[in-house]
């Protein structure tokens, strides 16, 4: 089976390692991942094909385009070149699968190339072809949510097969953020959420390679580091207090997208503090989380699933401006698995308090389905084969 997948990131970079993790499960298949955002660094797994279209971000309010290209300010010209580039992948490639992420229940500005590659691949100019849709379990909410519905249902039901919502509905229900499910023509499967999981053993051999002995490890980290910063600064003040009562030891992520500005400020705030590190970035983050005592962090897909999938206690900070990180970091506050933090919290005396009962917290089991890469592979083998 070969798999043409679409991941167009405009903000953080959830969305693109957790289709990272989707490539993983399809392991046995041919993938060829499409991304058209910033540029991130990762390690592409063996069986796929990476290709970078000309990038394209949004502005703040998701209003409007913006060249990525170094001296490009042509929006127009960015837009025909990438779909130009997109229909050539589809005609060199001829997937079984097209697989698209979160399109149409969000990203509608990239309708652009979306529809007329869909409208393609129903027509089978490339061959026979399915066109499946990949969506997170809480989707953001919409002042006029009749209005969106409609929408979803005119560009997913004519051009879509499937729909994969990589949830496990024992925690969240697609209808409960999408009012339209019953409207939705293609089959709609729930796969479980989709986990990077550390191999075992790894956070034991990471505390020996960082020579943590007994000393508590805690993590913070905030995503691609667009936003976060109060987290990060309340968190650095808060462990200087914390260090007089709970000596420590704190590995700090500020995300690949911290402007150098903000990176050296944070290693300046740090500079006399030798039991933090600062750093950008890892690969390594699920063993991070699973060497730590406690995670600190904002509320993000990907670092929810980490946690899960370690069972390290977390202090979440979820993004207010829409519902998605809170809502879903309430229902696991009310399994005592995290503890959701607001704003009032991120004042250093309060967050101390917080990080030394977080040490002494272990989660209590979720008993929720991590294995939603393996079972999107399963689905789209079955639908394929019918």
């Amino acid at each position: 089976m070969r798999i043409v997948f679409y991941c167009q990131h405009v903000l953080g970079v959830g969305h693109v390692f957790r289709s990272l993790e989707i490539v993983k499960g399809l392991k046995d298949h041919e993938v060829i991942m499409v991304t058209g955002g910033a540029e991130v660094e990762f390690d592409p797994p063996p069986n796929m094909t990476h290709i970078q279209l000309p990038g394209l971000m949004m502005t703040p309010d998701f209003k409007e385009f913006i060249p990525l290209e170094e001296g490009v300010t042509d929006v127009e010209d960015v837009l025909t070149r990438r779909l130009a580039q997109f229909k050539e992948i589809m005609r060199e490639y001829r997937p079984d699968v097209f697989l698209v992420e979160l399109f149409p229940f969000g990203r509608k500005k990239f309708r652009f190339e979306l529809l007329p590659i869909l409208e393609y691949v129903g027509y089978d100019t490339w061959g026979p072809c399915k066109a499946v849709c990949s969506v997170r379990d809480i989707l953001v909410e919409k002042d006029d949510m009749q209005r969106q519905v409609q929408r979803v249902h005119a560009m997913l039901n004519p051009n879509f097969d499937a729909v994969l919502v990589h949830s496990d509905p024992k925690l969240v229900k697609l209808d409960e953020t999408f009012p339209g499910v019953d409207g939705i023509v293609p089959s709609v499967h729930y796969t479980g959420y989709v986990a990077r999981k550390p191999a075992p053993g790894a956070g034991a051999a990471l505390r020996k390679e960082l020579n943590m002995g007994d000393t508590p490890l805690i993590v913070l980290s905030v995503g691609g580091g667009h936003i976060g910063s109060n987290l990060l600064e309340g968190t650095l003040s808060a462990s200087k207090l914390l260090a007089e009562s709970h000596p420590h030891r704190l590995c700090v992520f500020t995300g690949p997208y911290a402007t150098d500005e903000a990176f050296a400020n944070y290693q300046a705030i740090t500079d006399d503090c030798d039991w933090i590190t600062v750093k950008r970035f890892t690969k390594r983050f699920p063993d991070y989380l699973d060497a730590a005592d406690l995670s600190v962090s904002l509320g993000g897909y990907n670092t929810t699933m980490n946690l899960l999938a370690t069972g390290t206690y977390g202090l979440m900070y979820p993004f207010l401006q829409n519902r998605e990180q809170r809502m879903r970091t309430e229902r696991l506050e009310q399994r005592d698995i995290v503890k959701m933090l607001l704003d009032d919290d991120l004042q250093p005396d309060v967050l101390a308090k917080h990080m030394a009962a977080g040490l002494e917290r272990t989660p209590t089991p979720h008993g929720l389905n991590l294995d939603g890469g393996e079972t999107s592979a399963r689905i789209l083998e079955e639908l394929i084969s019918k």
